[in-house]
């Protein structure tokens, strides 16, 4: 029951707010305002409802890790597209025409802060923490990694390899930086990073949602597997393999520090010349 009315209360305000968002996407600035109210309600309900659900501080949210969480995160994201557009770009398949949107990229900011704070309350704050509790970091990280990619099926101009890409790049990248940090700022700052990056800055579809009007004004031509096609960059294999690298990179700072949790809530530590099992 925790974990239902946790999931139902940050769905809610995430639907609410991305109704609202919505409803003023044609003006840049009040979708730049009400985006970030979004993410402060929602982050606000979902301190509010592990509070009084687990009778605990919500440490995944705490005060003092928040700037230095976030930022970390959005440097991450920023360089992890940055890099993947950089490589598109060497083999000639991304070309910038000149300046594109200031104001564009004001309401992009706005939205991105909203989508990456309620999908990381939702899918690692809440699915992946509570599946965790139950079976442990393996198959938390594959099960929430798995539905990620799936609720993209939904996205305008999404496929089944669009999908598959962001479960392996981004559901499963999430999901580790949360158990190496076990920090919701870093995974949101990351994932507005991300976001941020392809659409703000660089213009590129987002998860097969139409073009973005960033502050660049730019195009992608070649193959699919390169460009990602309609779904967008993240459908690149460029991306697929920074976001592997990335789990990798988080999975093995999640061993150092003692997070991968075993089945029962055991939590194995990993020593330079012994692995142990502790509770």
């Amino acid at each position: 029951m925790r974990f239902i009315l946790q999931l139902v209360a940050v769905a809610a305000i995430a639907f609410a707010g991305g109704q609202a968002v919505a409803a003023v996407q044609g003006n840049d600035w009040l979708t730049l305002a009400g985006g970030l109210v979004a993410a402060a309600l929602a982050l606000l309900v979902y301190a509010w409802i592990v509070r009084r659900t687990e009778k605990r501080e919500v440490t995944e949210l705490a005060r003092s890790g928040a700037a230095g969480g976030l930022t970390r995160g959005v440097l991450i994201g920023l360089a992890m597209f940055g890099a993947v557009i950089a490589n598109i770009w060497f083999l000639g398949d991304f070309h910038v025409g000149g300046i594109g949107s200031v104001s564009g990229a004001v309401g992009i900011l706005g939205f991105m802060a909203a989508a990456a704070t309620t999908e990381e309350l939702l899918f690692r704050g809440v699915l992946f923490r509570w599946i965790e509790k139950l079976t442990g970091t393996w198959i938390a990280l594959l099960v929430s990694g798995v539905v990620f990619g799936g609720v993209h099926l939904l996205n305008p101009d999404a496929t089944l390899w669009g999908a598959t890409a962001i479960a392996i790049e981004a559901g499963f990248m999430l999901a580790t930086c949360y158990a190496a940090t076990r920090s919701l700022w870093v995974t949101i700052g990351l994932h507005f990073g991300w976001n941020f990056a392809l659409g703000g800055i660089f213009s590129a579809v987002v998860s097969g949602n139409g073009d973005s009007k960033g502050l660049l004004d730019t195009t992608l031509t070649g193959p699919d597997l390169i460009t990602g096609g309609s779904f967008g960059p993240e459908g690149s294999v460029y991306t697929v393999a920074a976001g592997v690298i990335l789990t990798v990179v988080f999975l093995w700072l999640a061993a150092r520090r003692g997070n991968i949790v075993a089945p029962r809530g055991r939590r194995t530590r990993v020593s330079p010349a012994t692995v142990t099992v502790s509770r």
